[in-house]
């Protein structure tokens, strides 16, 4: 049996109706899982799950809409997720907001606001769900999306990039507290990725370009590339990982 086989498994994934989400859900589904796609809207999800079951096989993936700042819309699609399939074996915390782009100073509260909860404090929620189940079997995954944003400074997204720091931090807290149930808390960093989340960064054909030229790889990166890396993160290949930043971004940090 390969070590990135997901026979059996279940992987609930947010934002996974377009973009990074997506991809990663169809590369768990060719291994094997079973896949709960999750966006704000329902038929978004419907699509991307009928494209999915299609393709593998009825019954591969299901579709439950929830917004990511709404607790009781999070509980909604983990409960629906366990009726469903009963378990979730790797979660994926993929879905973020970022409504600003600009300097520090000029950041609305509410903006700032959106952002800490969307992407920090929804992944705890998320998490906080989920990791009963897992710590009860003992044996689990948690997968947070974060960014190489986390990893240096912004004068455009800051706000963003101090979210993606602290979803860093947030694994490496969980790891530590999880580890002794088996469960495994990692982050996937990615680089520039041509998804419309980040089209505010690439669609600008004279930055893309300056971008390009500074990247070892020469090139900003795909969705699919990045959905290799959820798959060994939920796999048995990843199992002595935890507590990590995978950073997938063409070489640009280094």
């Amino acid at each position: 049996m390969s070590l990135f086989d997901l026979t059996d498994k279940v992987v609930l994934i947010t934002g996974s109706s377009r973009g990074i989400g997506k991809a990663a859900a169809i590369a768990c589904a060719e291994q094997g899982a079973k896949v709960v796609i999750s966006s704000r809207k329902q038929d978004a999800c419907d699509a991307v799950a009928a494209e999915i079951n299609d393709r593998f096989g009825a019954g591969t993936a299901i579709a439950v809409a929830a917004n990511i700042s709404d607790k009781a819309g999070l509980q909604h699609l983990v409960d629906e997720t366990r009726r469903a399939f009963g378990r979730i074996d790797c979660l994926v915390c993929n879905a973020a907001s970022n409504p600003y782009y600009g300097p520090q100073e000029g950041i609305a509260d509410e903006q700032f606001r959106k952002i800490l909860d969307n992407n920090i404090v929804s992944n705890h929620w998320l998490i906080t769900m989920v990791a009963p189940e897992m710590k009860e079997r003992g044996a689990g995954s948690i997968v947070i999306v974060s960014s190489i944003g986390g990893l240096r400074g912004s004068t455009t997204i800051g706000a963003y990039c101090i979210s993606k720091a602290a979803d860093m931090q947030l694994a490496r807290n969980l790891a530590h507290e999880y580890g002794k149930y088996g469960i495994r808390v990692n982050c996937i960093a990615p680089g520039l990725i041509k998804t419309d989340f980040a089209k505010a960064l690439w669609e600008d054909e004279a930055a893309v370009n300056e971008r390009n030229r500074t990247t070892p790889l020469r090139r900003i990166g795909e969705p699919e590339e990045i959905a290799g890396a959820v798959v060994y993160l939920a796999s048995k290949a990843s199992t002595f990982m935890t507590g990590q930043v995978l950073v997938i971004d063409g070489g640009v940090t280094i």
